[in-house]
């Protein structure tokens, strides 16, 4: 698995016992599984009695390492093999490794439900349908007296369910020109890429 510099700085000082001692060491893997599965994330997650005494730089950095390393491991489905391999590499002990691998265990399934429910790619347009209106006031009552023109996309999500949605929005003619104009562009650029 390869990482990043910060990512692997992040790790080594999480590895120090000199800066995380055992306990505040589980709390912040805790922690940094908890924040990815959390629905809203916050400043409280780092908030834990064994963290107040670190540094809140150095803690956030270890954090985000953390994290990025278990979402890494996750997508890769990595084994215990390849995470103590990893760890070993950024000087982990025997004794954090099992901490770690015990809660990656623990959160494993539901990260992996995350991940997949995220998608792999845009959605893409099925239909579009138009309207146009006239709009002769606006809010303030004053006058208008401009075409409108109202949209609506007809979108199909990628990925596992392939529900589609409509996307609304209005938009004046020049807009609308706008619009089409770089369709047209997006459309002559990918006929080229194509062509290669």
């Amino acid at each position: 698995m390869e990482l990043s510099e910060s990512v692997q700085k992040g790790l080594q000082s999480l590895a120090d016992p000199s800066l995380f001692d055992l306990k505040s060491f589980a709390v912040l893997i805790d922690v940094a599984f908890r924040s990815l599965l959390s629905a809203h994330p916050g400043p409280s997650l780092l908030d834990q009695p064994e963290l107040k005494s670190i540094d809140q730089i150095l803690l956030k950095q270890c954090h985000a390492a953390a994290t990025t390393y278990i979402l890494e491991g996750v997508k890769q489905n990595a084994d215990k093999s390849i995470i103590s391999s990893c760890l070993e590499d950024v000087t982990f002990n025997v004794e954090r490794i099992e901490i770690f691998y015990n809660s990656y265990q623990k959160y494993k399934e539901e990260l992996e439900g995350f991940l997949a429910s995220i998608g792999r790619s845009p959605p893409h347009i099925n239909d579009v349908s138009w309207r146009l209106e006239y709009h002769m006031k606006n809010g303030h009552v004053h006058k208008v007296n401009e075409p409108c023109y109202l949209l609506s996309l007809n979108v199909e999500n990628g990925g596992m369910g392939g529900s589609s949605e409509d996307i609304n929005f209005s938009c004046t003619v020049e807009q609308l020109q706008d619009l089409v104009g770089k369709m047209k562009d997006a459309a002559k650029s990918l006929e080229k890429a194509t062509q290669m």
